[in-house]
């Protein structure tokens, strides 16, 4: 069980939130708006927020972009990794991956099950490391942004994490 160091000093990470939707704009991205108070809630810096259409070439673009800009240190992306026909997510970005964390989804279906039952078998929810970047996708729905923020992201980016976080390796995903 991960508990938090008393001795340890939290580290403010630079952070990109990106919506993935065809259907979301600023004035209803509550995944987003959500993610976004929370990482500032926290004492991280948001350096860029955006939402990308559910299109496989425009995300693959604009993840490159933020995986090639050395002030990002963690990408939290919303939506598209549902079932459906306009769900490209896992298919756009798992190629972009040097390593993928297999733990983010199997977790984040297990927390789940508590409040969704059976119907997290339609969650592709998946993380990965792209050039020294974390990458965290997860649903569309602020209730399982809230989940997978609360229960597996939040303390994985909490540098005062114990026995061991994301945060603290970061400078290490390079070497």
């Amino acid at each position: 069980m991960s508990r938090t160091s008393a001795d340890a000093k939290f580290i403010p990470l630079n952070v990109a939130v990106i919506t993935i939707s065809d259907s979301r704009t600023e004035d209803n991205d509550g995944s987003g708006d959500y993610l976004a108070a929370s990482l500032e809630h926290e004492g991280h810096h948001i350096v860029h927020r955006k939402i990308v259409k559910d299109d496989r070439y425009s995300l693959r673009a604009e993840f490159s972009v933020l995986i090639a800009d050395s002030e990002v240190s963690v990408i939290l992306s919303t939506g598209s990794t549902g079932l459906t026909g306009r769900d490209v997510a896992p298919e756009a970005l798992e190629p972009l991956f040097d390593k993928t964390i297999e733990g983010f989804g199997e977790l984040f279906r297990t927390t789940s099950i508590t409040d969704i039952g059976a119907a997290t078998i339609q969650s592709r929810a998946f993380a990965g490391l792209a050039n020294g970047t974390v990458i965290f996708c997860m649903p569309g729905s602020p209730n399982a942004c809230r989940t997978a923020w609360e229960e597996v992201i939040r303390p994985q980016l909490d540098a005062r994490t114990r026995p061991c976080n994301l945060a603290n390796l970061m400078p290490r995903f390079n070497e």
